[in-house]
Parts: C-alpha cells; structure tokens; sequence
C-alpha cells in the first residue's frame, strides 16, 4: 500500500488532528511496508509512539482520504488545464481546498454535462448577453441589446426568446457557483426539515409505517435508524419523502450576494436567481442532503454492528465441558450433537417430540439415556423455530429424571448459513447438512470466537438495518472487528481452523489452509518458529502473525505468552537476572512473578541494560507475570438455566437478571429466559443521559432488569435498568 502524500498533507492531518507529524510519517511508513494494524499496535508502540489500534485505523483512513484529496486536486488541475480554464485564481483555491466535496465544486461550472438550456443558449451566442445583464450598472436599455443577438439561423426570432436564454445562462451559473452553493448547503442542514408523507396508493396493513404517514424532524438532529426506516419505507412504496428547506430565506440571501445596489436589472437577475434556485440548486442540494444523510446513518449502523460483533466474538469459552447442542424444529425433528471437551464431535442423532409427530416420552428417553453415556455438562438450544418448545422439554426432563443439567439459548443466526457452505462440509465430511447446524450451536458456547469466524459476519444478527446498508462496505467494517478481536485473543496454532488462522495478522485464507495441511500431515508443532517450514509462509508473515500464536510446549515455553519471538532473547536474559532458566519458568512461576515485582533494578535502569524501549519492557514483564492471558475470561459467563419462566408468571416489578441479546439506537433487547426477548428503551438504560446505548451495555453482557410493562395481547415485555433498585 502506497501513500502519494506531500507534505502538505501530512501537515494537514496534523492539524485536524492531535497526532504528531513524527507519528504521521511513521505509521505511513510502516503502513507502505506491510506492516498490519493489529502487529503495530502490539509490538511497534515504540515507534508509533503507543498509539492504539483505534488510532492506527483513524490514522489509515486519513492517511488515504489525503491521498484521494490529493490525487483529485491534481486531475482536476490537469482537466481544467487541458481545457484552456486553469487560471492563477483557480489554481490557489483548489490548492487551498480541505475537503473532496470543495473541490468537487469548484471543478462543477467546468465539468462536461449533457446538454442543458444553459448551454444551448451559449451555443447561440448568447454568453455576452448574459453577462451585460449581470454587469450593467445604472439606466441600460435592455430591448436594444437583446435586438442584436436576433438571429433566426439560432432560432431567437422574438426578444423574450433571447432574454430566457440569456437568464438560463445567469441560473446555471449561479447553481453552479461554489460559494452559493456551499451557502446553500449550510442553510439546508442547519434549518431544513425531512417530511414523510404516505403514499396514496400505499399497502401497510401491519402498519409497520404509521409514525411515519405524516412525519417531519430536523435534519441535523434525527437519528440515524429514523433515516434507515423513512428509506426503507420509500424503498417499498410507502412513504413520500422530501426536503422542507427555507427556501424563502435562501434566495433571499442569494439575492443579497449577488445584486448589485445600481444594478441596472435586477428584475431579471432576480428572476433568474429564483429559477436556478428551484430547477438546479435546490433539487441538487436536497439530493447532496439525502446522500449524505443516508451514508451517515449506513455509518452509524455498521458501527453499531461493529460494536455488537465485537461483544460477541469476545463471550468468554466454556472449556472442559461436554456439551448437547439442540437446533430445534417442528416437523423435521430436533437435531442433536455432542461435543466432547476439545470441540470433537462425538455423537449426532435426531429427536420427535414436537407435533406432528409428539413423541415426546421417546424424546425424553433418549435424551436421558445419552446424558448418562456421554455425561454431558450442559445443554445449548439454538433460539429459532421451537425453541420455546424444546425448553419446556429439557425442563421436563430434568425433572422426569430427577437431574439438573443447565440449559441456555444462543442465537442460532448464522447457523443455516454455517451448514450449507463449503467449510462445514470440509470440517464435517460425510455429516448431514441438517446435523451440521447443531454442531455449530454446541460449538458456539463452548468457544464463541472459534465458531463464528467461520460465518459470514453479516449473518450474525446483531445489527440494526443491515439489509438496507451497502453489503460491502459493512463486510469490510466487520472484517475488521474479527480481524482485531482474533488479534486481541490469540490464536492456538495446533487448534486453530483454517477460517480462525486467516484473521491472524499477516495470514491470508491460503496461507492459513496451509498451515492446517502441514499440521495435518507433519503433526502438532512445537515452536512458533515451524510455521516457516510451511510452504508460502516467508519472513515477513512469520513477523507479522508469530506473536498472536500460542502453543502450549516445553519446547517454546514463551510461545504461550503475547511475547514475540525477537525478543525471546532479552526475555531470556531478564529470566537469568532474577535468577531463572526459561526452561524452568512454568514451574516456578510464583517465584519469578515475585522476583519481577522486587527488581532491584528500576525499569529504566533494566531498559538501558538490555537494549530495549521502556514500553517493550514494560509489555514483556506484563506477559512473563500472566502468561496466557485471555481477555475474555474477565467477562461474564452465559447464563444457564435449570427451569423455564412463562409469560403468565410475569409481574410487573420483578427484577431478572438476563442477557443482552441485541443493542440497537434505541435501547437493548434482553433475553430473561421468555419466549421474546424484552426491551429496555434508551431512556430506562440508566439514570443518566444516555445518547448511545452500545455505550452501556453490548451483546452477551449479564444484567439485572426490572419489569415494567407488559403487553400480553403482543407478548411485549418493556424492562427497564435504571429501576432496578427502586423499592415498589
């Protein structure tokens, strides 16, 4: 990746910025070398000064609008140059420009267009005229100066004909002028109105619309999943939408900037203006504001997604358990898996208990027989068609039993997705395509990250919209988020499937498929060092991907640390200050975090001596004192259920604890344990103000909610977070 940047451009970004130009230029550097976000982030903090991987990608993204910005400027200069139009004038305010879009004005008078009426009026000569009217100061005689571009040969037989061609020259210039049309921007956006009205010929029975059949808010203060609804509801043929702007106060202002005092006529200036506001500029900036209303709120709602994605990929394993996973049906019966401890399929079948055919008591027989033999630990159901159903039935038959296996339910989203794709069928050759959802609901709680990195993350089913938002762009923002929580994580290198591989920094899907073949065919590996044995694996990506490798052997004790095999060496040596072999560092592990706590060096001391940036030091002591840290274990476990609760047993009151299903603009979706999941609105988040609900709670978190409202006609429940400790 290269960066055609000046200088000027990295002073600019400087100054919107509060990175250094040091930082600026390094970052590009090491971005133009090959370096990835997630291996600067971790093991470069020196040289980019610390910044974190939010920062990293802020800087990119800047760094390659600047370039855009730059490589624009000079096509634009070069078109205007060729067509004869560059002047010294022109040159200074493309130069000055710091934005695309004023640069986009600027070149718009001069840009090749279909045929316009200005421009057949130019082809008639009618240029000069237009230009007396706009000059002319004081007592002009407008009739004798329109008589002489007369013409019949141009068809201008009558005046009136010259006239409205020369006014449609003077209404396109003044549309097309940058400084109107920037006046007219900011005037849109600071006082205009979005109005949706219904369509007369409208189809709506559900009424999914209503709010919105005579709807109007202000542009520069409506959410963004207001936009994504209003769009979807013109989209489907619903819903009228405009722009109310202040259309008066523009032109007035436009006359304002544009006539002259002792303008010899402002009749037909004004007439002029009028036209050009209403034909060109004004449907020209409301199109400008629907775009860029409609790219913001696509923003915001991949963000959103991000955010919930993020969340969770980052649910803590369940390790060392057996676990049934259940992916419910009606008719084709309740698809079973068991999964041993290192996610191993160990045993898949299918159940009838539900109509049509209601073999229940056999269902619970043999549910019973295969948790004696396989002595499962817990219980995973997939959350789609008879999910309800089949709690009831785990409940039933714990208590039929007299046993007490914990249940949850996972969003199965994604799931039917898993099961039909070439991945599920290389992992579970010769399964059942139907058993293969099952398998991956098991898998899901036992280890989240691992499993849903082999779906597409737009299937995940925690976003808000995502199907009416640029299906590429959002890939591109999700991908980003696995790339990065994958990276945080870290990836077991004797464990790790080829889709968890590819997310490794410096790793692409055919490296990773190489690194699973070589695994598959040599054995395990013992050092972080063997990937290079790999074929299509160089120096460049062992750098890149080394540190975010685990392995549990003696023979790389530091491979199951975020240290990075260039510095096994120092760490070595700081092993050997305090007295410790690295072969022995495991089993004395309490002695050498106690050793580190008491140097008797001081850390600058320690770094002068070894050779190395303080905040290397700094991050390998943090990695000898907690090896194999996981920053998933913090977070709170799922919750797992022994009984069911109806909606019947709800009272208004109850405080639940339950998991945060989905985080959308206007609050949170909870499960607690019901049939649908309840809403806790944007304004029961907290006591304080909250603007944005991914700011309080995401996906998978545990939180305790109050029930204040239910609606059993609709089976809404509405709960609340902020009253929880409130007394009744």
């Amino acid at each position: 990746m290269a960066y055609n940047l000046s200088l000027q451009g990295i002073k600019q970004i400087v100054n919107d910025t509060d990175y250094s130009q040091k930082q600026v230029k390094v970052v590009r550097e090491l971005l133009e070398d090959g370096n990835t976000i997630p291996f600067l982030a971790r093991y470069r903090k020196e040289k980019t000064g610390e910044l974190d991987e939010e920062q990293l990608r802020d800087l990119n993204d800047r760094l390659e609008y600047q370039a855009n910005l730059e490589k624009n400027k000079e096509d634009v200069i070069n078109k205007l140059k060729d067509q004869d139009n560059l002047t010294n004038e022109l040159m200074e305010k493309i130069k000055k420009a710091k934005k695309l879009q004023e640069v986009e004005d600027i070149y718009y008078p001069y840009r090749q267009r279909k045929q316009t009426r200005a421009s057949k009026a130019i082809e008639k000569g009618l240029e000069p005229f237009a230009k007396f009217i706009m000059d002319s100061k004081g007592k002009k005689d407008l009739k004798v100066e329109a008589e002489k571009y007369l013409s019949e040969e141009d068809e201008l037989t009558e005046i009136e004909e010259v006239l409205t061609g020369a006014q449609d020259i003077i209404a396109d210039k003044i549309a097309s002028d940058p400084e109107i049309k920037n006046l007219t921007r900011q005037r849109f956006w600071n006082q205009a109105n979005i109005v949706s009205e219904i369509k007369d010929d409208a189809e709506d029975n559900k009424g999914v619309y209503e709010q919105y059949y005579d709807f109007k808010e202000s542009i520069n203060s409506i959410p963004p999943f207001r936009i994504l609804a209003l769009n979807r509801g013109e989209n489907e043929e619903v819903l009228n939408l405009s722009i109310d702007a202040p259309d008066s106060s523009i032109i007035n202002r436009i006359k304002s900037t544009i006539i002259d005092a002792d303008s010899s006529f402002k009749k037909e200036i004004e007439e002029s203006i009028v036209d050009g506001y209403k034909r060109l500029l004004g449907p020209s900036i409301e199109r400008e504001v629907r775009s860029k209303l409609t790219e913001e709120a696509e923003s915001h709602a991949r963000n959103v997604f991000a955010k919930n994605l993020e969340a969770l990929l980052l649910q803590p394993p369940l390790p060392d358990k057996i676990i049934l996973g259940i992916d419910p049906a009606y008719r084709t019966g309740c698809k079973l898996a068991i999964i041993d401890e290192s996610s191993k399929v160990i045993y898949t079948g299918t159940i009838f208990p539900h109509k049509p055919q209601s073999k229940k008591k056999e269902s619970l027989e043999e549910l019973n027989g295969l948790i004696e033999e396989f002595e499962i630990d817990s219980i995973v159901i997939g959350n789609g068609t008879a999910s309800r159903e089949t709690e009831e039935l785990i409940v039933e038959l714990n208590q039929e039993y007299d046993l007490s296996i914990p249940f949850t339910i996972v969003d199965e989203a994604g799931a039917s997705v898993y099961s039909a794709s070439k991945l599920s069928r290389e992992e579970l050759p010769g399964m059942d395509v139907s058993l293969r959802g099952a398998v991956s609901i098991a898998r899901r709680i036992q280890d989240p990250l691992a499993e849903l990195v082999k779906i597409d993350p737009r299937s995940v089913g925690v976003g808000l919209y995502q199907h009416d938002i640029d299906e590429k762009a959002l890939l591109e923002e999700l991908e980003i988020v696995v790339e990065s929580v994958v990276n945080r994580v870290g990836v077991d290198l004797n464990t790790a499937s080829p889709s968890l591989l590819s997310y490794v920094s410096g790793l692409n899907s055919s490296q990773s498929k190489k690194i699973c073949d070589y695994r598959n065919e040599n054995g395990q590996f013992s050092k972080r060092k063997e990937i290079l044995d790999v074929k299509g694996i160089g120096p460049v990506s062992f750098e890149q991907s080394a540190g975010f490798l685990r392995l549990d052997s003696k023979l790389d004790p530091l491979a199951r640390t975020e240290i990075h095999p260039e510095s096994y060496d120092v760490t070595e040596e700081i092993l050997n200050i305090i007295g410790f072999e690295l072969s022995s560092f495991y089993d004395e592990h309490s002695d050498v975090i106690n050793s580190l706590d008491n140097l008797s060096l001081s850390l600058n001391k320690l770094s002068d001596k070894l050779n190395i940036g303080l905040i290397t030091l700094k991050d390998i002591l943090k990695s000898l004192k907690k090896p194999g840290r996981d920053p998933r274990e913090k977070l709170p476990k799922p919750i797992f259920r022994t009984d069911i609760l109806k909606l019947e047993d709800l009272k208004v009151g109850h405080v639940l604890t339950g998991t945060v299903r989905n985080v959308v603009d206007f609050g949170a979706f909870v499960d607690i344990g019901l049939k649908s999941d309840g809403l806790v609105h944007i304004s029961e988040l907290s006591s304080e103000y909250v603007s944005d609900p991914t700011e309080v709670v995401q996906p998978a978190d545990i939180v305790r909610v109050k029930v204040i409202d239910i609606d059993e006609r609709r089976e809404r429940i509405s709960l609340s977070m902020s009253r929880v400790n409130e007394v009744e």
